[in-house]
């Protein structure tokens, strides 16, 4: 099949396209014929070789956390998907593949293209995990940093659904979006306090940064201390006392399934902009810039 890989560690440039053999599902996995596979931030730190030393990574490897797609072969024991059903979720082989192992998927619903499914796995667990740990409540306000992002989009609606009122932070060109979703929009770097403060005079309660582009001391200023504010980007943040929740602590297929319902009738709103397998090496240069809107996916039909 082919995939695309890299065998060392550096830019995009060590992305190549390759032929490699078909994995075959072990226990508990299912093989799904990829039609579309998640670009992630951590996609580009893995590659880059900037985790080695906190996420080690044997080469080579096929990149890629979310696929969506057509179950083509089950392995033992699976009995809640079968053969020739349309199913999303987290690969365990590299999703940048034709053909990719997963054991946690949800059913796509039928009202949901591959797009935007793949779009779900990875920000709706983030988005989820870190509103759990910041224990927002309805009436409350929350900071977001990175609103426009995968996670931030997500985030926002999730939280705004919820009773929260939602200060949203992104880059000029994505005011009009962030505020789409449902949050009060206001342009990141400097000056953001002040920005922030003229938008909550009685404060925010609780802070969460998914941009990872140095707002940790201005939300530790906005919160009068590290209480209540979450970061999923900055590597900072254990040097500053502030909570990194960087990585999936429960995938849930049930949970997932929930929110592609929710996504399929346009309750939960998803932006994607979409290269094919061909073009991850371009895919990967804009995700590694962090001025993105929604998802990027790569495409394989």
């Amino acid at each position: 099949m082919k995939a695309i890989q890299f065998d060392q560690f550096g830019g995009t440039e060590v992305l190549r396209e390759a032929d490699v053999d078909v994995p075959q599902p072990g226990p508990g996995q299912v093989r799904v014929r990829v039609s579309a596979a998640g670009v992630n931030a951590l996609d580009g730190k893995i590659r880059s070789g900037a985790l080695q030393a906190v996420f080690p990574t044997p080469l080579p490897v096929i990149p890629g956390f979310e696929v969506s797609g057509t179950v083509d072969a089950v392995g033992i024991g699976v009995t809640d998907v079968g053969v020739g059903d349309e199913v999303f979720g987290w690969s365990d082989t590299g999703a940048y593949a034709e053909y990719a192992l997963a054991t946690t998927v949800a059913h796509k619903p039928a009202g949901l293209d591959w797009e935007r499914a793949v779009a779900l796995p990875v920000a709706g667990e983030a988005a989820e995990r870190a509103l759990g740990l910041l224990g927002i409540a309805p009436g409350e306000t929350l900071l977001v940093h990175g609103a426009a992002g995968a996670v931030g989009t997500i985030v926002v609606q999730l939280a705004a659904a919820r009773g929260v009122r939602v200060i949203g932070t992104a880059g000029p060109h994505n005011q009009a979006y962030v505020a789409s979703l449902g949050a009060t929009a206001t342009l990141y770097g400097d000056g953001l306090v002040g920005r922030v403060h003229a938008l909550a005079p009685d404060g925010v309660d609780a802070v969460l940064d998914v941009a990872g582009k140095g707002a940790l001391e201005d939300s530790i200023t906005l919160r009068g201390g590290t209480d209540r504010i979450v970061t999923l980007a900055d590597f900072r943040a254990h040097q500053l006392g502030i909570t990194f929740a960087n990585g999936a602590t429960e995938r849930s297929a049930e949970r997932l399934g929930a929110l592609a319902q929710e996504a399929a009738i346009g309750k939960v709103a998803t932006t994607v902009t979409a290269y094919p397998l061909a073009q991850a090496a371009t895919a990967q240069q804009l995700s590694d810039t962090g001025h993105i809107r929604g998802k990027i996916v790569l495409t394989l039909n």
